[in-house]
């Protein structure tokens, strides 16, 4: 009797301590099953970007020709006809405006006479002295008699010169009548209208070379330096993906009184057909010699111990922890000159609490 009852207490003792194993077998499964279906941690990121480290500055400007030109008749006279519009596009030799050519003309037909009249004074002269050469060989004449022959001579052959200039310049004159373009460029303003009377040199077509353009800006005073030293370029409002390399070919000496600008010009050598007189443009000055660095927040920096480090999330959503060169500390960020690429998802909050290799979720917001 009393075997079977020790017996019986030790089958039930087996069996509870069977449950209990087998309950903690189970309590385990479930802990790996509920680590495992444990979801990613979310984590809001900043995104690496590399910039100098004195920013940019950008003004507003406007395109203009490097050389505008008014362009004017050599001669006084009645402009007979204005052949070109404000806006068109004009090529070298191409005729802009006539005078009226009626009293050129009889200017040149009068040289024209002029120089056959003396012709045949030189003539008449030059026969005169050629006999008294003669007759002096012979000693038939007096040495005045001969000074005077080759005098009258000279003269004649100075006023054929005379006439002959005079009919060049006359022929000349006569093709300034037509005022021609010396360049290609485009008609910017017109300043007479047939009928009116012009004097010589007098403004009279104005015209844009297409030569070269630039960029006209108003730079401020704290900015004279960085515009002669730094790096420039321009974009179009009317084309903002393309940059336009610049160069600074001129700036004021003395501020502009009433804005306390300085007027720069700058140079666009690349500029194209694309780049039309009088767009607006943007011009981009900055330091040639500054530094690149990306800042990013303050709370993303990991430090333990050892080099400052970020943890860096990848295509995966694995985060890697890499040490980074920091520059310098500002009151919310933290300048960086390398360790990360760019465009590298950097987690920005609670990184205490992360560990390399864990997977995480990226977020646009935390919400609680």
């Amino acid at each position: 009797m009393l075997v079977r009852s020790i017996l019986s207490s030790y089958s039930r003792l087996l069996a509870g301590v069977s449950l209990a194993l087998m309950a903690a077998a189970l309590a385990g499964c479930n802990d790996s099953v509920a680590q495992k279906a444990e979801p990613p941690r979310p984590v809001l990121v900043a995104t690496a970007h590399y910039d100098a480290e004195i920013p940019e500055r950008s003004f507003v400007g406007t395109i203009k020709p490097r050389i505008e030109s008014d362009l004017g008749f050599r001669v006084a006279g009645k402009v007979a006809r204005r052949l070109v519009e404000v806006g068109q596009t004009v090529d070298v030799g191409q005729a802009l405006a006539t005078l009226d050519e009626v009293d050129l003309k009889l200017q040149a037909e009068q040289a024209v006479a002029e120089q056959t009249a003396a012709t045949g004074v030189l003539a008449q002269a030059a026969a005169a002295e050629q006999r008294a050469k003669d007759l002096k060989a012979k000693g038939w004449t007096t040495d005045a008699a001969m000074d005077s022959s080759r005098a009258a001579a000279d003269e004649a052959r100075a006023r054929l010169d005379r006439a002959v200039r005079s009919v060049e310049l006359t022929k000349n004159s006569l093709s300034y009548a037509t005022l021609v373009a010396d360049a290609r460029g485009v008609v910017t303003a017109t300043l007479i209208e047939p009928g009116q009377v012009v004097a010589a040199g007098q403004a009279s077509i104005r015209v844009a070379r297409f030569a070269e353009k630039e960029a006209v800006v108003a730079i401020p005073e704290t900015l004279v330096g960085r515009a002669k030293s730094g790096v420039a370029s321009v974009t179009l409002w009317s084309e903002p993906d393309k940059k336009y390399v610049a160069k600074l070919r001129e700036i004021a000496p003395a501020a502009d009184p009433a804005t306390r600008t300085y007027l720069a010009k700058f140079s666009l050598p690349e500029a194209g057909d694309k780049v039309a007189l009088g767009m607006t443009a943007t011009l981009t000055l900055s330091d040639a010699g500054t530094e690149r660095v990306a800042r990013l927040p303050l709370s993303a920096l990991f430090n333990e111990g050892g080099k400052p480090s970020f943890f860096v999330v990848d295509g995966n959503g694995a985060v890697t922890l890499k040490p980074v060169v920091v520059k310098s500390y500002d009151s919310n960020d933290v300048v960086i000159t390398g360790g990360v690429d760019e465009g590298a998802k950097i987690v920005a909050l609670g990184v205490q609490k992360l560990d390399p290799g864990q997977k995480v979720r990226v977020v646009s917001a935390l919400s609680f």
